[in-house]
């Protein structure tokens, strides 16, 4: 079950918890993807708190929002680059994207395997993703008051099986989301300390969070590949249908 975007913008934000978050994430992200110049980057999901640091120098950005969670204009001081759209049907041409940032998208689908093909489709070859779940033996997947309690936590191992079904190849591992998932005066205060101890450790012993950078892979999958198909939605009345294969 997706969360109400409203909920998201609040946490990441309106608190100080969740700017603590929206820092420790975009911190690790820009070690290994640094820059993004004349590329297309997307986010899908509630990505906006990753997405800035590519906004003056990439070709493109663009933030696809699913459905059920609804969409938010953004960014505010600059043209929008949101859309809603079809969790399993983006609209994106085949082969598009650069670089790619699934942030509470995976872990709350209920058709996780139609959007990994999703995610596959769009990326060009030589393509990067990065999945951002929650870490099931961490602690923020444990408090519901974060949006990392919901859905469904990963292990590192069950999160690396499941790309590779789905022709991505691991790369590299990082863990986020050190600091106690409480905003509490105290644990506030000693947050830097944990991040920076935590950011030394090796990927595998993650935080809150694991950030997995996958490749595409390009060769076909083994077998037959049969994608279910979503049914169509009925445009509101007043409101311009969506063209599809583009942004």
């Amino acid at each position: 079950m997706h969360l109400d975007v409203q909920d998201l913008r609040n946490f990441y934000y309106r608190s100080a918890l969740g700017r603590a978050a929206q820092a420790s994430m975009r911190r690790r992200m820009t070690e290994i993807w640094p820059e993004a110049a004349g590329q297309t980057v997307a986010g899908f999901g509630f990505a906006l708190p990753l997405l800035r640091p590519y906004l003056a120098d990439a070709r493109r950005v663009i933030a696809l929002m699913p459905g059920p969670q609804g969409v938010m204009p953004w960014p505010a001081d600059a043209p929008n680059v949101t859309v809603l759209t079809e969790e399993t049907l983006w609209p994106i041409e085949t082969g598009h994207v650069d670089k790619l940032i699934v942030l509470h998208g995976l872990e709350t689908s209920e058709r996780a395997y139609d959007l990994l093909e999703e995610a596959w489709r769009v990326l060009g070859p030589g393509g990067k993703a990065l999945f951002i779940v929650p870490n099931r033996a961490g602690l923020w997947s444990r408090r519901d008051r974060t949006p990392f309690g919901y859905g469904r936590p990963y292990s590192a191992s069950q999160l690396e099986t499941q790309l590779r079904k789905h022709q991505f190849l691991p790369e590299r591992h990082l863990g986020a989301l050190y600091q106690f998932p409480s905003s509490r005066r105290v644990w506030m205060k000693s947050a830097p300390m944990f991040e920076k101890v935590g950011r030394l450790m090796p990927g595998m012993f993650a935080g809150g969070a694991f950030m997995v950078e996958a490749s595409k892979l390009v060769y076909p999958p083994k077998g037959k590949v049969v994608r279910s198909r979503a049914k169509r939605q009925k445009v509101p009345q007043g409101v311009t249908a969506p063209v599809a294969g583009r942004v």
